[in-house]
């Protein structure tokens, strides 16, 4: 039962980090390599691409007393929607053409109390998203599926 999904999930918005502190960019594709999305400054393995659900948005900006948070301000490279990515540590998905490994929850940073302001982290703690390493690289774009990989 734990790996059943209602429906699959959605790619909503992808974003590229090419230095560390520098503004997330927004791309509709992108190329994910075998060390993680091309052209972003993550380190390879493990922590390679971030992953957030879009639902949390609205839960982060309720608890950071904030009316809306954009996306780009939590600096996750990939929003999914209608997919449970916590659901599924330990688990491939498939994105597009590209096949990730859920390896752990991803911590907020000290940025953001920069960002979403006094309270920031703890807003972030438990809704942050969850790190991925790449098992298959390919082509990603927003408005392609997320799915469980079997």
């Amino acid at each position: 039962m734990m790996a059943r999904t209602a429906r699959a999930g959605r790619v909503e918005a992808i974003f590229l980090r090419p230095k560390r502190r520098e503004t997330p960019r927004q791309v509709e594709q992108i190329t994910v390599t075998d060390a993680g999305l091309e052209g972003d400054h993550a380190p390879i393995g493990k922590r390679a691409v971030t992953l957030i659900q879009s639902e949390h948005l609205p839960v982060i900006a309720a608890l950071a007393n904030l009316e809306q948070i954009q996306p780009s301000d939590l600096r996750r490279n990939i929003v999914v929607s209608g997919f449970n990515l916590l659901g599924f540590r330990n688990h491939q998905i498939t994105l597009g053409a590209v096949t990730l490994e859920i390896t752990g929850p991803c911590p907020p940073c000290s940025r953001m109390e920069e960002v979403l302001g006094f309270g920031g982290y703890t807003a972030m703690r438990g809704h942050g998203g969850v790190y991925a390493s790449v098992v298959q690289a390919g082509a990603l774009a927003v408005g392609d599926s997320v799915t469980r990989r079997d």
